[in-house]
């Protein structure tokens, strides 16, 4: 489905010059001089690079219809991640190399959506917030009270994190997926 360039959104996903690309962030910009134009900061899907480009006002861009299945997260086989289709009850594999850093947050029993186009998986999308057992901290230092003072703190699937002062071994903690950052207790 073809769309103008000035209806994009952040999150949307497109084809430009035949390959599959998330839009992460997008500028309309209209200069003193000469036309307006659009600059986009896009995410090849396929390779993981990120590109910014710019483009007319005046062009039309291809709109990529991603389907998205609810699965469940079983096990990790070799270098590979095991889900179940929550209907179909079908085992889906999925390499760690497309998880890319999303593997991290990656827990058993854990929800998740695995993106297709045509058939491909091209990624997974999230919970906003995941709860996350804390396995490993050093305890806070006696007088280190500095505003906002923060240690590393080791989650449940080996992920290190900033978590502050006061949060210690085995307690639960929220976790923000889309930046890795501590957002609260469970």
């Amino acid at each position: 489905m073809n769309i103008n360039i000035n209806d994009i959104k952040n999150g949307m996903t497109v084809i430009i010059d035949g390959n599959l690309c998330l839009i992460q962030e997008f500028q309309h910009v209209k200069p003193g001089k000469g036309p307006a134009f659009v600059r986009i900061k896009l995410k090849n899907l396929r390779t993981g690079s990120i590109v910014e480009q710019t483009f007319n006002t005046n062009i039309k861009i291809t709109r990529a219809h991603i389907e998205k299945t609810k699965v469940q997260y079983l096990y990790a086989s070799g270098d590979n991640f095991v889900f179940m289709n929550n209907d179909t009850y079908e085992q889906i594999e999925v390499s760690k190399k497309i998880l890319g850093e999303d593997a991290s947050f990656i827990k058993e029993g854990i929800d998740i959506s695995i993106d297709f186009y045509e058939g491909e998986i091209i990624g997974i999308t999230l919970p906003e917030k995941i709860e996350y057992e804390v396995v490993e901290t050093v305890p806070a230092v006696k007088g280190n009270t500095t505003n906002n003072a923060q240690k590393d703190a080791k989650i449940e699937t080996g992920k290190v994190i900033k978590v502050p002062l006061f949060i210690n071994e085995g307690e639960r903690i929220l976790v923000t997926t889309s930046d890795g950052k501590y957002a609260g207790r469970a």
